[in-house]
C-alpha cells in the first residue's frame, strides 16, 4: 500500500549530465523538481570524462556527427540548445577552458568546474535530490508513483535519465531499458561504442611490439574517415582515431589505414634520390618498428631509387591503405558510450516525450543517439536535456 507520498511536478531518474541539464530547465520553469539516483555522488561520468577535465562540447557541432537510426531526431535538439547556449553558461561562471584538436572544448582546471556550475544552477532552480536510493517499481495511476528504500514519490511527469550500460564501474545499469521494457517502447540491441579494437592472438604476436606507440594516422571503414593519434595495445589499438571508427565497424570487416595521411609517399621517394634501403629511409617518417612490420618482407638492402614503378607502388600502398581487420570490439565496460537504446520513433524530437505515453520522457545516451568522440555525447546530453525540461 502506498503511503506518505512525496509530491512533486516532475522526477527524474539519473543524476547525469542530462537528468541534472532537464532539472535546470524544468526548475527555472517553476516546476518543483526531484531528482533520483542510486549512486551517492551526483554527476560520477562528468567528474572522470575528459581524463577529469570534462570535454564539455565542440565548437563544431553538426547533427552528422550522431549516430542515430532516424539521422533528423537530433536536429530540433540541437539547435534549439546548442554548444553555443552551454558556453553562455560556462562563460558566466568565468570557468577557464581550452580549445583541443577538432573544436574540442576542455576545462583547463577540472571536471569539478562544470559539475560545480551545474549543481549550483539546480540550487538555484530549487532542485531536490534523493540520492543513494533503489528504486523498487514505478506505476503510472493518476500520476507517476516511484517507490524507493527512501520513500514514496509521485508527479505527473517521470523522466528517464539514466544513460546507457557502458562505463559499468561509474555507476551505469540497464534501468533506463528495463523502464522502456516496463512500457512497452522499441529498444535497439546495444552495442560498444567508442572502444579499443582487440587483434587475434596471431595478429598480437605482430603488433604487441609496438605496444606504447603512437602515431598520427588516416583511417577509413566504408564511407567513415577518421584522423587522428592511434595508439598501440598490448591486445589491439586504441587512441581517438580508432575510438571514432569502433562505432562504425562490424565484426570481419576491412579496415584501411593511412600511416602517412600528410605525405605523398611516391613523390618523396621518386624525389629524394637516396641511396638509403627503404627501411632506413621509412624511419625518419614513422617509428622503425612499426616500418618493419608494415614492409615485413619487403625488407633488401637495395637502395630506394632501385625499386621499378611496380614494386614502388606496392611499397606506397603499404603505408598509404594497409589493410586491416581486427578480431573483435572491446568489451561494454571499457565503451565511453552505449550504441543503440530506445528507439527515437517512440519519441518527440521537440518535447522527449513518448509519443503515445502522457508525462513519460526519456533523454540523453540511454536513447538511440550515439555521438563522436569529442564533447558530441555530453552536447546531447545538455541538449535533450534543457529542452525535456521546458515541456515536463
Amino acid at each position: 500500500m502506498i503511503n506518505k507520498l512525496k509530491n512533486f511536478d516532475v522526477i527524474i531518474i539519473g543524476a547525469g549530465a542530462s537528468g541534472l541539464m532537464c532539472g535546470i530547465s524544468a526548475g527555472k520553469r517553476g516546476k518543483r523538481v526531484l531528482i533520483i539516483d542510486h549512486s551517492e555522488k551526483v554527476g560520477r561520468k562528468i567528474l572522470i570524462s575528459g581524463g577529469g577535465k570534462c570535454n564539455f562540447t565542440n565548437y563544431n557541432l553538426e547533427p552528422e556527427n550522431y549516430i542515430c537510426r532516424n539521422p533528423h531526431f537530433v536536429k530540433s535538439a540541437l539547435s534549439r540548445f546548442s554548444q553555443w547556449d552551454f558556453l553562455e553558461m560556462v562563460n558566466s561562471y568565468g570557468i577557464p577552458f581550452e580549445e583541443r584538436t577538432y573544436g574540442q572544448l576542455f576545462c583547463k582546471q577540472s571536471s569539478k568546474d562544470i559539475l560545480n556550475m551545474l549543481l549550483r544552477e539546480c540550487e538555484k532552480a530549487g532542485v531536490k535530490f534523493q540520492m543513494s536510493t533503489q528504486i523498487r517499481q514505478i506505476e503510472k495511476k493518476d500520476q507517476y508513483i516511484v517507490e524507493t528504500d527512501k520513500g514514496n514519490f509521485s508527479a505527473d511527469s517521470l523522466v528517464i535519465a539514466t544513460g546507457g550500460i557502458s562505463w559499468q564501474s561509474a555507476g551505469a545499469t540497464n534501468f533506463g531499458y528495463k523502464m522502456a521494457e516496463q512500457f512497452g517502447l522499441k529498444i535497439m540491441p546495444q552495442k560498444a561504442g567508442l572502444v579499443p579494437l582487440i587483434l587475434s592472438k596471431n595478429q598480437q604476436k605482430t603488433w604487441s611490439e609496438l605496444s606504447g606507440i603512437s602515431v598520427n594516422v588516416k583511417m577509413e571503414y566504408k564511407d567513415s574517415v577518421f584522423q587522428d593519434e592511434l595508439l598501440f595495445t598490448h591486445k589491439g589499438i586504441s587512441g581517438p582515431v580508432v575510438l571514432q571508427i569502433s562505432n562504425y565497424w562490424q565484426k570481419g570487416k576491412l579496415i584501411f589505414v593511412d600511416f602517412l595521411p600528410k605525405e605523398n609517399l611516391k613523390e618523396i621517394i621518386i624525389n629524394s634520390k637516396s641511396k638509403q634501403n627503404l627501411k632506413n629511409f621509412m624511419k625518419y617518417f614513422l617509428p622503425e618498428r612499426l616500418v618493419k612490420i608494415i614492409i615485413s618482407d619487403k625488407i633488401t638492402d637495395k637502395s630506394i631509387y632501385q625499386y621499378n614503378e611496380k614494386e614502388l607502388d606496392s611499397i606506397v600502398d603499404r603505408f598509404h591503405h594497409y589493410k586491416l581487420i581486427p578480431d573483435r570490439k572491446g568489451s561494454l565496460d571499457k565503451a565511453e558510450v552505449t550504441l543503440g537504446g530506445i528507439d527515437t520513433d517512440e519519441i518527440s524530437s521537440k518535447t522527449f516525450e513518448e509519443k503515445k505515453i502522457e508525462g513519460l520522457f526519456f533523454i540523453g545516451e540511454v536513447l538511440d543517439v550515439t555521438g563522436w568522440l569529442g564533447g558530441y555525447n555530453l552536447q546531447w546530453a545538455w541538449s535533450s536535456g534543457w529542452c525535456a525540461g521546458m515541456f515536463v
